[in-house]
């Protein structure tokens, strides 16, 4: 495979960039130019030759045209680069204030100073980041970890794809018919059907389920020794899960967490969260919540992915209950999150993983390239699906019933969208008809206000419609609210309470139950509040552990 290029812009210093780039050299072609003009014709002549771009690194100041400004030109030919200025010193303090307002704006990605010398491993780190970013979006076919043989497109190879995806695994998909298609069907058992699945080099898999996939490569309650009972077992890996089993694990708890798919929750499918503390160029949902899994792992937490909890009988020890055994804990922690609404335009269900999508869905974001897309949502979920679905698709439309984003979507959200040509905002519209032959092919949007509908064709539906609780495996003992919200703290019913006095913050009507993160009644849909959560019910669960020891 040819190498992307790496196009280092600077009239002054473009020779000290290709030197200083120079480590990049084996997996990137370095291509040096002295104008934003010359960036230009070289971007598009890479394209050209069907090669690609993974970076724009720039100078503050060009000879011919603002930096900013030759950042949208090269957009608009390479939405997919990530894009970074890098100035001298004796420019960084004068030019940060305007350029950075650029930055907040998501015309670009990172203002770094330019090295100082060599092993200048911080400017050197964010650079990598970008490039890791970009690489996870736009995956070198030649870096595979799983392979998948299917002749069609159906919804379940949409959700394998999605899990390897979230899971960091690289992979393709092959035609049966193709050399690598053959090869594996040979070591498949017999009329075993499609997909076969051949990852990590283990024997071929005849999946059924996601939760297939998971079991093989992560093992199952069966496999794992587990204690006969843990001080602590989390049910959901999203980043309040996460948390919990970091801090839990941390600090010396015997630590089980049960996830029935992909690591990260609906956090795991966010192309980019930039608000998210520590992170000033911003990561993704994907890198996040494996980052907190290793870190966990670290601590001597044990995790269980695909096995989807079944139930939870309360007692002493709580018991959880999967298709693969049970595990006793002293106390468990809910944090299962939630899933998207459903539209319940039936037609439109029926062409789920064929053209609509519930979620960011990553996956298929890639094969969107030219085509005009609709995502639906007014939360930063759709808008970070809006941001990341612009650099692949001709179009996005983002429909929202609301008159305005501005209730309920962060204002860097809003400034990235403002400033992105490719995506435009349509308000008071909903989404109520649809439908295609094989794929999607059109949807119908209604005026709230007049009632008008109006048919447009598109290549892709994006559904981010709010939150529905998972919380039909838990006991009747344990209180939600009407919508099916756990409730803790002082949202519990009065006649819960236990001598007056309402539980604490995240406990539930059972004692020695917690629920954290978007679940629990009154949370604020935010990975950052939920990551709070997590660590905050850890001293919960000490106090209790401590009281069940006191009883003994």
């Amino acid at each position: 495979m040819e190498r992307p290029a790496i196009l280092l812009t600077s009239d002054e210093h473009a020779d000290f960039l290709v030197e200083e780039f120079g480590r990049y050299a084996r997996d990137y072609e370095l291509i040096p130019a002295r104008s934003a003009e010359q960036a230009l014709k070289e971007a598009e002549r890479v394209v050209e030759s069907g090669r690609l771009v993974a970076l724009f690194v720039s100078d503050s100041e060009l000879p011919d045209a603002p930096v900013l400004h030759a950042f949208e030109q090269w957009r608009a030919a390479v939405p997919t680069a990530r894009r970074a200025i890098v100035t001298p010193m004796e420019r960084f303090l004068r030019d940060s204030q305007p350029l950075r307002m650029g930055m907040a704006k998501g015309k670009y990605d990172a203002y770094l100073l330019m090295p100082r010398g060599p092993r200048d491993e911080e400017f050197h780190h964010a650079i990598t980041d970008m490039l890791s970013d970009w690489g996870s979006t736009v995956p070198d076919p030649e870096a595979v970890t799983a392979k998948i043989i299917t002749p069609v497109m159906s919804t379940l190879v949409m959700e394998i794809r999605d899990f390897f995806d979230r899971m960091g695994m690289p992979y393709r998909v092959y035609s049966p018919d193709s050399e690598v298609g053959r090869m594996i069907r040979d070591r498949a058992p017999e009329n075993s059907g499609y997909p076969l699945v051949w990852a990590m080099n283990q024997s071929v898999a005849v999946p059924r389920s996601v939760s297939d996939i998971a079991r093989r490569l992560y093992g199952s309650p069966d496999h794992i020794n587990v204690p006969d009972v843990v001080d602590l077992a989390v049910v959901g890996a999203g980043p309040a899960g996460l948390a919990a089993a970091v801090y839990g694990a941390s600090e010396g708890l015997s630590t089980v967490v049960l996830e029935s798919g992909a690591i990260g929750g609906q956090a795991g499918t966010s192309s980019m969260i930039r608000n998210y503390l520590g992170f000033p160029r911003g990561i993704s949902g994907m890198r996040l919540s494996q980052r907190a899994r290793s870190q966990a792992i670290r601590f001597g937490a044990q995790f269980f992915t695909g096995w989807p909890v079944t139930a939870i009988e309360p007692g002493d020890p709580h018991e959880l209950v999967t298709d693969g055994g049970r595990i006793r804990a002293r106390s468990v922690v809910v944090a299962t999150g939630v899933s998207y609404r459903k539209l319940g335009v039936e037609r439109l269900e029926e062409l789920v993983g064929k053209g609509v999508y519930y979620g960011a869905a990553l996956t298929a974001s890639r094969e969107m390239d030219g085509r005009d897309v609709v995502v639906v949502g007014g939360g930063n979920s759709a808008g970070q699906a809006a941001v990341h679905l612009a650099r692949f698709a001709r179009s996005v439309r983002l429909i929202v019933r609301r008159p305005s984003l501005d209730e309920t979507m962060s204002a860097y959200l809003i400034g990235e969208i403002k400033h992105t040509p490719r995506i435009t905002v349509q308000t008071c519209t909903e989404v109520t008809d649809g439908d295609g032959d094989d794929s999607l092919e059109w949807i119908g949007l209604t005026d709230t206000r007049s009632g008008e509908t109006t048919r447009i064709a598109v290549g892709g539906l994006f559904l981010l419609l709010g939150a529905e609780p998972h919380c039909d495996w838990l006991s009747r003992s344990i209180a939600t609210d009407e919508r099916g919200f756990v409730l803790t703290g002082r949202d519990v019913p009065q006649e819960a309470w236990i001598d007056g006095l309402p539980p604490e913050d995240l406990a539930t009507t059972v004692p020695g139950v917690f629920a954290i993160g978007d679940i629990r009644g009154g949370s604020m849909k935010r990975v950052a509040s939920a990551s709070g959560e997590g660590a905050s019910v850890v001293p919960l669960v000490h106090t209790w552990l401590a009281e069940m020891a006191r009883r003994t």
